[in-house]
């Protein structure tokens, strides 16, 4: 017998039928509990699939994060970042996304998939200024399913819990994961040190 899982079947008796709640949470659209929700969160993960593979980056803003234009729309605004832009092409390929949505010390989540496009609409970017600074662009993020993540896994993680947190001290920063990856080709210790400076100076 194999130890590898290949059929649904398979899958289906491993883990035994879903449960009524877990059906009924699913919705077609943002559902007004739904809505208030994402509405208290300023972080979420986004997930894209495209011809050069995944991608999932973080996006993180003050509170809301996104905008809801009504129960089948919300936009996300594209802020400064480390101009890669992996799954913005990705969009581009395969309008496909996957959020997933939290909020700092609640353990549930909340999930929306659905369909991206790329605006640059001059009135919805300025209509995302912040200090007078425009994103460089908006995903229009058309809903197709969400639902809400129960809290299991942030409990087993201890996410929220500050107690169990790790010192920064005890894993390797930004500039010493740089200087290993290029053969201390870039100084850990000089980039550390005006990471926080050039971070502030470009968050927007």
């Amino acid at each position: 017998m194999s130890d590898t899982i290949t059929t649904e079947a398979q899958l289906k008796a491993l883990f035994g039928a879903v449960g009524s709640a877990s059906i009924a949470k699913e919705t077609a659209r943002l559902h007004p509990v739904y809505q208030s929700w994402i509405q208290a969160s300023p972080f979420a993960v986004l997930a894209t699939l495209g011809e050069g593979g995944l991608d999932v980056s973080p996006r993180g803003d003050a509170a809301p994060l996104v905008r809801i234009v009504n129960d089948k729309c919300l936009w996300l605004p594209e802020r400064r970042g480390n101009n890669r832009v992996d799954g913005l092409r990705n969009i581009l390929q395969d309008p496909r996304v996957a959020l997933i949505f939290f909020i700092p010390g609640i353990r549930e989540t909340i999930r929306v998939n659905g369909r991206a496009a790329i605006s640059v609409k001059p009135s919805k970017l300025q209509s995302f200024a912040v200090n007078g600074a425009v994103p460089q662009c908006v995903l229009e993020i058309t809903v197709d399913t969400v639902f809400f993540q129960c809290g299991r896994a942030l409990l087993r993680s201890g996410l929220w819990d500050f107690g169990q947190h790790r010192q920064a001290s005890e894993v390797p920063s930004a500039g010493a994961i740089l200087s290993a990856l290029t053969n201390a080709g870039i100084d850990a210790t000089a980039y550390d040190l005006e990471l926080p400076a050039r971070q502030a100076n470009t968050l927007y």
